[in-house]
């Protein structure tokens, strides 16, 4: 069993990790960059090492520091997370090397899978069904033209590294090709250090629905459900939810069957997620598989709220050599549905934001969950991806885990920041929302005008609620007779302006 771990990461899911990590009473090494000294993941580890300076690639993307961390701290495994290093074949590699326990699947399957096209070719062979497209050994421009005409417009052009959709053009019509070429290569060469690019047909308004697989070092493989996650903007995740309210039962049935023969055919182990693009409803519909996320992804909880599974749990215990720890056939309750809490402004674009966090509380309340990383009078950082918190809901059916994710939104109060929370609010009010038929091209099109509702006036009742509490905080021996003026430290007025 794993003695002590190493935590390659940060935020919301060092903290997850630390948490299935007690009840294994497993020792964890937290690991810190100069801009997170103060962070919860520090205080919350039974240890905490410093990595370097805020920049990422000094710090939580540095394989030499992180090994020297290892080293340093005595710990026998290392956990990635997600992102930064998750699914970096070289840091994978590098552990195996150093004998250090990877909790993930194998440097070689990594390596194969995080190449699209490598990814592609494994599918293909292995019978599962793939977008129609080519890649190219010509990448020259013309080379890319010619694999565009070859399989036909609409197409995407798709960079072979990354993800979070960097890189990626459409083309409509046949003078769109040049440009869209030279984008996408400049793009993945800036994101990914790899310009290597290759073409699929454009599925039309699809829904994005992925399967989550686990597989141990004994020959074991499941799937564990599917979900939903067509709620996406620029191919950026924003709200997941479980089941899809797109599959019947006999797709479904297809979808986990070729998701579980992936796995297998790939020599796949510990948590992974097939991802697919769904065409069509009922159960004709076709399906692709799109690529594989070879760690643990960052909506897990909502797998975890409707089968009752602890996934990091199951992959520390798989990648301590044990076999998969669920002996019964897992089953799918109720319905479970999430929403990522950013600090950035919808109406400006979603420009990201950074600075103290005046005024932060989670909601507490039956069916609702918070995965979350920052706390209040704790800074959101320049430096790092700006999602704050998730918030999962479930119930008995879909629509009881959505109203139950609304009123709890509608309960998380932040200030100091402006974060994505109206928005979610309106898409999860918006009518195809609610009718499940969204699909990934909702937010980007008719769902892009949520982002710019109009701002409110703050409420009386807010006013007069935070100037209450406010007084009733300051200790009576310590008021003066000429406090400073509340203006000039009322986060309400710090912020500007405010919004529902």
């Amino acid at each position: 069993m794993i003695r002590r771990l190493l935590i390659a990461n940060r935020g919301e899911i060092a903290l997850r990790i630390i948490r299935a990590c007690r009840e294994l009473e497993i020792e964890t090494v937290a690991v810190y960059s100069e801009a997170d000294r103060r962070a919860p993941h520090v205080a919350a580890a039974d240890r905490a090492l410093a990595i370097g300076p805020a920049p990422a690639a000094e710090s939580y993307l540095s394989i030499p520091r992180l090994l020297d961390a290892a080293r340093a701290s005595g710990a026998d495994a290392v956990h990635p997370g997600y992102g930064f290093l998750a699914e970096n074949a070289a840091f994978a590699a590098a552990c195996e090397q150093a004998t250090l326990t990877f909790v993930g699947p194998p440097s070689r399957v990594i390596a194969t899978m995080g190449s699209k096209i490598d990814a592609r070719r494994a599918m293909h062979a292995a019978g599962v069904p793939i977008v129609p497209g080519d890649t190219p050994d010509d990448q020259t421009d013309a080379g890319l033209r010619r694999a565009v005409e070859r399989v036909g417009l609409p197409a995407i052009v798709k960079p072979s590294a990354g993800g979070g959709g960097k890189g990626m053009r459409r083309v409509r019509q046949a003078d769109e090709i040049a440009d869209a070429v030279q984008a996408a290569r400049r793009e993945a060469t800036a994101a990914f250090g790899n310009g290597t690019l290759y073409v699929e047909r454009l599925v039309e308004r699809p829904r994005h629905v992925e399967v989550q697989v686990f597989a141990d070092n004994h020959g074991g493989v499941r799937h564990l459900f599917e979900r939903e996650c067509s709620v996406q903007r620029r191919h950026q995740k924003i709200i997941e939810e479980s089941p899809s309210p797109g599959l019947t039962p006999a797709l479904r049935d297809r979808m986990t069957s070729a998701a579980v023969h992936a796995a297998r055919a790939v020599g796949y182990r510990n948590a992974g997620t097939l991802e697919f693009l769904v065409d069509g409803s009922g159960d004709d519909a076709r399906f692709y598989c799109l690529e594989m996320n070879t760690r643990l992804q960052v909506e897990h909880p909502v797998t975890e709220q409707v089968t009752g599974l602890d996934l990091v749990r199951a992959q520390l215990l798989v990648a301590s050599g044990e076999p998969l720890p669920w002996s019964e056939a897992v089953t799918q309750r109720g319905h479970a549905v999430e929403a990522r809490v950013y600090a950035e402004d919808p109406s400006q674009g979603f420009v990201p934001q950074a600075g103290p966090l005046l005024l932060y509380r989670e909601p507490q309340r039956p069916g609702l969950r918070i995965d979350s990383g920052v706390v209040e009078g704790g800074e959101v950082s320049v430096y790092y991806d700006p999602m704050m918190a998730k918030v999962i809901a479930s119930g008995e059916t879909r629509e009881i885990a959505i109203a139950r994710l609304i009123a709890g939104l509608r309960d998380f109060p932040v200030l100091g920041i402006r974060t994505n929370i109206p928005f979610l609010l309106r898409i999860l009010e918006h009518p195809r929302f609610r009718s499940g038929t969204v699909d990934t091209g909702f937010l980007d099109g008719e769902g892009a005008a949520l982002a710019g509702e109009p701002e409110m006036e703050m409420p009386s009742f807010v006013r007069a609620a935070l100037e209450f509490a406010t007084e009733s905080r300051i200790p009576t021996e310590s008021r003066t007779p000429n406090p400073e003026p509340r203006e000039s430290w009322d986060p309400w007025t710090r912020l500007q302006s405010w919004r529902a």
